[in-house]
């Protein structure tokens, strides 16, 4: 029997933890992984090696940042980034010269991944310099005392008005209530730290069910005659 093609919000884990990546992606929710410079310092190996190592567990997108500010440095990165493996997405931050670099490597078949988005404003110049990725920061806008959710329903809404080929990639998500006003919302993808996606699982009822129905069955079997020959 063929699986089920699931067609809706995809889910990236935002980690360069290949444990977590493992773990989850054996349960088929990975659909993508995220990584930048603070989550790669955070783990031990050499940077390349371990891109190529989440490329080759995870089918789907893995974004892989530039640290260069600068045109050249930024689209000399990107070209040895997108070398390491087929499915890397290159991450560039939206400044003037990441929006120039963009439109460069784009046009040189490069899928890019504009991060640090916190306006729609900024969104649409990420659409129009050929991004195929747009990344709300939508937790760190929470934090400041802007509900980060609205950049999300107005790219969306801008998305589908055009018909862009951006995607929206919700990121900085800092609870499983994030996920869901992603997905209530339409946008393409909602990039989560392992922990999120682990507590996306969880409920106090089902363990409470599970725990019930194990007795029920303990007790069910203590109780049924045994058979004799």
């Amino acid at each position: 029997m063929r699986a089920v093609a699931f067609e809706g919000l995809k889910l990236f884990l935002d980690t360069a933890n290949l444990e977590w990546i493992r773990k989850l992606n054996r349960m088929g929710l990975v659909d993508g992984v995220t990584t930048n410079p603070t989550l790669v310092a955070k783990e031990q190996g050499d940077f390349e090696e371990m891109v190529g190592s989440i490329c080759r567990e995870v089918r789907g997108d893995v974004s892989a940042e530039v640290v260069s500010t600068d045109y050249d440095g930024m689209v000399r990165e990107a070209k040895h980034l997108s070398s390491i493996a087929p499915n890397v997405v290159v991450k560039i931050p939206i400044i003037p010269e990441g929006l120039r670099a963009t439109k460069t490597v784009s046009g040189l078949g490069m899928r890019v991944n504009m991060t640090l988005v916190f306006s729609a404003n900024q969104g649409l110049l990420a659409a129009k310099a050929g991004a195929s990725f747009i990344s709300p920061f939508i937790g760190r806008l929470d934090d400041v005392g802007q509900r980060g959710m609205e950049v999300v329903e107005d790219l969306v809404k801008i998305r589908d008005n055009y018909r862009l080929k951006s995607e929206v990639l919700v990121g900085s998500i800092r609870h499983p209530q994030h996920v869901l006003e992603a997905a209530k919302i339409g946008a393409d993808i909602a990039t989560m730290p392992p922990e999120i996606m682990e507590k996306m699982m969880q409920h106090p009822l089902t363990d409470a069910g599970l725990k019930r129905f194990l007795e029920d069955w303990e007790r069910a079997k203590k109780a049924k005659p045994s058979i004799t020959a």
